[in-house]
């Protein structure tokens, strides 16, 4: 069964759910009752509306990466920590510390993650301020303090290879159990069928860490928005999307011709477009109704490869995307009002 988001609001639907069970349970024995038990058999969706955020992410590379950190920087007061993977001598943290910024969330710590050597995905350099400080390095300190901040589930959002995600499953295991995590990643008709999807392929022993620990137990079912359903010119910025012609205006603000700035900077020197994998992904985590997921038992080869197995892992897999709605959205979330967001100093 398709876990579909829907836009009945959650409250309306959890009544009808309730509703329903109570029907049942007044008619033992027939199809009504039935679908009472099957719908006991299925807890109700945990609510994570509001619940502390951390992003991973390769951001400074696609300018993908930057649109979905400044959506939820915009639209996400509880935007706690940015991580980045794939790190790039810590500049990847410092483009983050220093679009956060720009954007007033000061309260939003960035740690560098873990570097995977010299990657030729950087494209950024030119467009951070020297007086930009490199940033702290500590990921699972800065981890343990987000997840100290709450007693409940914390959300990650993974928009980079897994490194990052599996030294903290590794290096602090009562952890596991309180992630919700989404991941950008994975592919069951990836473009090049001889290799992995990007972010699987970067880190694969680190994938195989994070699905070994689900497999456990250990993990709560994680979310993949997988390249099938990302891949896809619906969901492209370009230098004629009418989004790039707001950031890159006169009148814009000033986070908003960095982004600008990246976009071109990526465009000249690899692709003259930027779809929109992450801010999907960001969009999953943030429970809006855009993708669709159903429980998949997926099993991984020694190269990264993805699919469909029933001797595989359970996780929820991308089935379908809204794309003309999300779009609207991501627009509407970069360009539009922001949302209230604390007051306070982050880590500077």
């Amino acid at each position: 069964m398709s876990t579909t988001r829907g836009q009945v609001p959650r409250d309306e639907l959890l009544r009808h759910w309730q509703a329903m069970i109570g029907a049942g349970e007044a008619v033992p024995g027939s199809g009504l009752a039935a679908t009472a038990d099957a719908l006991r058999g299925s807890p109700w969706p945990e609510d994570l509306r509001g619940t502390p955020l951390i992003i991973d992410t390769d951001i400074g590379g696609d300018g993908d990466d930057a649109l979905a950190v400044a959506a939820a920087a915009r639209c996400a007061p509880e935007l706690q920590l940015v991580l980045t993977g794939d790190e790039s001598n810590g500049d990847r943290a410092r483009f983050a510390r220093h679009l956060l910024d720009l954007m007033g969330r000061h309260d939003v710590a960035t740690v560098a993650g873990i570097s995977l050597g010299v990657t030729p995905y950087f494209v950024v350099e030119h467009l951070i301020p020297e007086t930009v400080s490199r940033q702290p390095a500590d990921v699972v300190a800065a981890v343990r303090r987000v997840l100290d901040s709450t007693d409940g589930p914390v959300r990650w959002v993974g928009m980079a290879p897994l490194s990052n995600l599996a030294h903290v499953l590794a290096a602090v295991p009562n952890a596991a159990a309180r992630l919700r995590v989404t991941q950008m990643g994975g592919a069951l008709r990836y473009r090049n069928p001889e290799t992995a999807e990007h972010n699987v392929r970067l880190d694969v022993p680190a994938a195989h860490q994070v699905l070994a620990a689900v497999a456990a137990g250990l993990l709560p079912t994680p979310e993949f928005v997988a390249s099938e359903v990302t891949f896809t010119p619906s969901i492209e910025v370009t230098a004629d999307s009418a989004l790039y012609t707001w950031m890159s205006s006169e009148g814009a603000p000033a986070w908003a011709g960095l982004l600008a700035d990246h976009l071109d900077a990526w465009f000249s020197r690899f692709y003259p477009g930027s779809m929109q994998h992450d801010a999907l992904t960001l969009s999953a985590a943030l429970d809006l109704p855009f993708v669709d997921s159903e429980p998949t038992r997926i099993a991984m080869d020694g190269i990264g490869r993805t699919t469909v197995s029933d001797t595989g892992t359970v996780l929820r897999w991308s089935i379908t995307a809204e794309y003309d709605p999300f779009m609207r959205w991501l627009t509407q979330t970069l360009a539009g009002a922001p949302a209230a967001v604390p007051a306070t100093g982050g880590n500077g």
